[in-house]
Parts: C-alpha cells; sequence; structure tokens
C-alpha cells in the first residue's frame, strides 16, 4: 500500500470514529477533529457517502451565518457491533448498529469465570449462538468487543488473570479464530471508562477516575484526554490498595485489598449473615427470588431504601470513600465517576464517601474534585465494548 493511499485510509477511519462518537459533524468540525484540511476531508466524505457509510443530515441550526451541511452515518448501511461484557458471575451481548442504535435485545447467560473450567467453551457458544440467531453474515459485523475481569493487554490480546486458551495463541487470537471475526478485548474497568469519556459524565473531560463498583471494586483512568493504561498496560488496580483493616483474603491472594470490603458480594454476603443471625430487613422477600444473583437484590434493597442495605452500603461506600482520597491525592482529577454495575444504588452511595473524603482528604485539594454517580451506569461495559470495535476496526 503506498503512504498517500494508507493515508487516506487512516483519514477515512478516523472520520467514521468521529461520526461515531460525535454525529452529526461538519466539514469544518471534522477538518478540525482530525486535523486535516477541508479539501481532504471533504474528498474522504464524498467517497464515504457513495460507499454509502455516511448520509447528510441537513443543514445545521441557523447561527446568524451560512448553515453548513450536516453528516453522520448511515442508518441503511448493513454494519454491526457485538459487544460482550464479561463479568465474574453474568455475561451479556448485545449488537449494535453503527448508528449506535441497539438491533437486537440484551441477551445474558451465568457464567463463573473464575471458578468454571468450562468458562472460555460456554463463552465463545453463547457468543455464536446470538450471532446466529440474530440473522447477520460475517461481513455485516465490524467486530465483536469483549470487556472482561483481569490484567488485559490490549496490545497483544492476552488476558493473564481469566481464560486460559488451549492452542497456546493469545485470546483475542483464540476467539479470532474460533468465532471467524475480528475480535477486540480490554479490561472492563477500561472499557466502563471509555464509555464515560465518549458518552457519559466524563465526556470533554481532561482528567477523569472511573470507579466501576461490580462483583469487585475496579477503576478506569482518563489522563489528557485518553484512557491512561500505565507502562505495562495494568494501571488501575485501585481495589487492591491495602486499605481493609481486616484479614480478609483477597480474590488475588492478598490480604487488606480494598475490595474486601467494597465488592457487592462483600455486601450481599454480609447482608445474607446478618439474616442468618435474626435481623429484620425487606431483603429477606427478595432474595426468595433465586432469578436473580443475592448481589443484584442487595442492591435492589438499598435502592429501595431498606435499613440494614443501607447500613452495609454505607460501611463499605465509607472505605470507598478512603481509597477515593486516595485517588485524589495522587491523580488531583477534575470528576470522579461512580459507574458500573452498583451505580444502581445511586446517590446512596456518596453521603459515606463524602464523610471519607472530609476526614482523610486535604480540602484544599478535594473542592476541586466533583464526584457524579453515571447514568450509564450498567450499560457502560458494553457501550465500551462497542466503542472498543469503532477504535479499532478497519471498516471494511
Amino acid at each position: 500500500m503506498s503512504a498517500v493511499l494508507k493515508k487516506s485510509e487512516l483519514l477515512r477511519k478516523e472520520i467514521l470514529k468521529q461520526l461515531y462518537f460525535n454525529a452529526p459533524l461538519s466539514l469544518t468540525s471534522l477538518s478540525k477533529l482530525t486535523q486535516k484540511s477541508v479539501p481532504m476531508v471533504t474528498a474522504a466524505i464524498s467517497e464515504l457517502v457513495i460507499e454509502k457509510y455516511v448520509t447528510d443530515d441537513g443543514l445545521a441550526p441557523s447561527s446568524g451565518g451560512r448553515r453548513p451541511l450536516m453528516y453522520l452515518l448511515n442508518p441503511e448501511k448493513e454494519r454491526y457491533i457485538v459487544a460482550v461484557a464479561v463479568d465474574q458471575m453474568v455475561t451479556r451481548l448485545m449488537i449494535y448498529h453503527i448508528s449506535r442504535k441497539e438491533f437486537t435485545t440484551q441477551k445474558s447467560i451465568e457464567i463463573n469465570v473464575l471458578s468454571d473450567s468450562g468458562a472460555l467453551p460456554k463463552l465463545i457458544a453463547f457468543i455464536k449462538e446470538n450471532i446466529a440467531a440474530s440473522g447477520l453474515s460475517p461481513q455485516q459485523i465490524l467486530g465483536v468487543g469483549i470487556g472482561m475481569p483481569g490484567f488485559v493487554n490490549i496490545d497483544t490480546g492476552i488476558n493473564y488473570s481469566i481464560f486460559p486458551t488451549s492452542d497456546g495463541n493469545g485470546l483475542r487470537s483464540h476467539l479470532t479464530k474460533q468465532l471467524a471475526l475480528p475480535v477486540f478485548i480490554d479490561n472492563d474497568s477500561c472499557l466502563i471508562a471509555l464509555a464515560e469519556l465518549k458518552f457519559g459524565k466524563a465526556k470533554n473531560k481532561r482528567d477523569a477516575m472511573v470507579i466501576n463498583i461490580g462483583w469487585g471494586t475496579g477503576l478506569g483512568m482518563i489522563v489528557n484526554g485518553q484512557i491512561f493504561r500505565g507502562h505495562s498496560g495494568f494501571a488501575g488496580e485501585f481495589s487492591h490498595i491495602p486499605l481493609s483493616p481486616s484479614n480478609n483474603l483477597c480474590s488475588c491472594g492478598k490480604r487488606g485489598c480494598l475490595e474486601v470490603e467494597t465488592s457487592i458480594l462483600v455486601m450481599a454476603k454480609k447482608a445474607q449473615a446478618e439474616l442468618e443471625s435474626g435481623s429484620e430487613s425487606s431483603l429477606r422477600k427478595l432474595l426468595e427470588d433465586k432469578t436473580k444473583h443475592p448481589g443484584d437484590q442487595f442492591l435492589e434493597a438499598a435502592r429501595l431504601g431498606d435499613p440494614l442495605a443501607l447500613s452495609i452500603l454505607s460501611e463499605s461506600s465509607f472505605h470507598l470513600g478512603k481509597g477515593i482520597a486516595t485517588l485524589i491525592h495522587v491523580m488531583n482529577p477534575e470528576k470522579i465517576i461512580l459507574s458500573g454495575r452498583g451505580a444502581i444504588a445511586g446517590k446512596m452511595f456518596l453521603p459515606a464517601i463524602q464523610q471519607a473524603i472530609n476526614e482523610f482528604c486535604i480540602p484544599r485539594i478535594a473542592e476541586c474534585t466533583t464526584i457524579e454517580v453515571s447514568e450509564i451506569a450498567h450499560e457502560a461495559e458494553l457501550i465500551g465494548a462497542a466503542n472498543l470495535v469503532i477504535e479499532q476496526s478497519k471498516f471494511n
């Protein structure tokens, strides 16, 4: 491929990315975002319109001058994204159109990725079944984006924590071969942060920390407007800061980790222990429904104002606030966002977190950071997985 052709392909890809994340956009806006001249952008847009990847959205609203023509990704173009959100207990899947509209309803399956030796074959079968049920051909799918817990190297496609492969290849290569589609993988907390950066509370923010409140407690870091991964790609292991006063063993094999105080699993286990000791709670009735995980039932009880659930949530939130105080001192972020599965409990986390920050954080530094609850919350990982495909795809 010649240097000129390669530059043209890179510009086309960048335009499609910008339209996915920011549409509708004018030629001038695309020129600024891609840092290419208006004539170059105009030529690339013309090609993309001919290929039906892009269509015009009419003229921009009047602002007193000449109204520019606006462009967006063509909702008629048959290109789709398979987004998969893997957590420790439940795996979810959604297929999106490139216009960001949902093409299928959300599907889920219970897979314990930490203890089930057959977790990887189950994941592959789940993805294959849902792609087949969608009726889409491989040519219509840009790729499969998968968020998952663990030490994930996005460049090599290796997860060093879960999903060992039997063929000696990295996980991404193995999945690409098994699914016969481009596959991209990343850490779940990084993808949640990516979703918040593109479409959530961190949009247009340069420095933000995104706390993933889930079965564990993760962190996605946004530094200078980009996802920060650190030297070897493993930055953000927030849950393993040694802030717990207990001697409980963490899933990482160490003791004293923040996660043993703040994860949803820990909160749910504490609530169940209280119920077994005779405490009264509306949670007792909720737990009779075996179709939902006890952790989700605990969050629902807290959201509905159950005193026992709120007491446990408050205690965990205070520990989380101690960790957040550490982040504020080290990173001085503009914003900290509570996201992920646990954000369903929303603002109920905030009082105890703020109490911890007041107690442990230098006021002059703390007052520079706002703490907010995500609006995309439980859907953030799926949105981030779709974003990953857009960022990595060749748009064939």
